[in-house]
């Protein structure tokens, strides 16, 4: 769900590097630029799976939600690595959306693209509410993001544990008004975590750190991306389900 290896505490004075080149805001976008050029290769593999080898989908979502949850991991516990790991994860990344996008378009017509439009739209105007300094990343800032991403993360835990017993939290799954008023806050919160996103972009470019973190803050923006698009695809999913 939320990104969980971007934030300030991440790097220190001590980070700073030395000799050969810092990390930079550039350097980062053109990685970003990458690492969607991956998440969309998956994406094109696993459709092309499903209209050839249906039988074979089930596992590769299984494999590919497994792989990617390791990478993102181990990426939290070194982030030297994330050179290696960040284009692996949006390949994985994609052949698991690509198989849930396809589920999700072949009830609803169109909705993927709407959802699709509607993540890049919202990233674009975070992004102009952070540089124009609407948005301000303060300690406050943090301490009520991180509160928020806790609570929906234990919501999720919640809802995996009464699955297996064949329960659920009643309501917010559905497309009534709880579950969609659920639906936007999720949404809130992943938009707002992009504010987090940019905020440790930036600074770690000004702090002049590695390049190595040039990739580590791409696959940061990477995960918010992903979690925010599946959440706009649930909430039109909800919408359109009550039509």
């Amino acid at each position: 769900m939320s990104n969980p290896i971007l934030n300030e505490e991440r790097f220190s004075p001590q980070e700073r590097i030395l000799d050969g080149e810092p990390m930079t805001i550039s350097g980062t976008v053109n990685k970003i630029f990458m690492l969607l050029v991956c998440l969309i290769a998956g994406a094109a593999i696993s459709v092309y799976t499903l209209f050839t080898s249906a039988s074979m989908v089930p596992a590769m979502l299984t494999v590919s939600a497994i792989v990617s949850f390791i990478l993102v991991l181990a990426t939290c516990f070194n982030i030297k690595i994330a050179k290696y790991t960040a284009a692996p994860y949006a390949l994985f990344e994609g052949l698991l959306l690509g198989a849930v996008s396809m589920m999700f378009e072949s009830q609803w017509h169109g909705i993927v693209l709407q959802a699709v439009f509607a993540t890049f739209a919202t990233l674009f105007v975070m992004l102009m509410l952070y540089k124009a300094r609407i948005i301000r990343y303060t300690e406050k800032f943090q301490a009520v993001l991180m509160t928020a991403m806790l609570s929906v993360l234990a919501v999720y835990l919640i809802q995996m544990i009464a699955s297996f017993f064949g329960r659920g939290i009643p309501l917010i799954w559905e497309s009534g008004p709880v579950g969609i008023i659920f639906s936007l806050v999720v949404i809130g919160i992943a938009a707002f975590s992009l504010i987090q996103d940019f905020f440790f972009i930036e600074s770690a470019s000004q702090n002049m750190l590695s390049k190595d973190y040039e990739w580590y803050g791409a696959m940061g923006l990477m995960i918010t991306l992903v979690w925010l698009y599946i959440e706009i695809l649930r909430l039109f999913a909800k919408l359109n389900s009550r039509n």
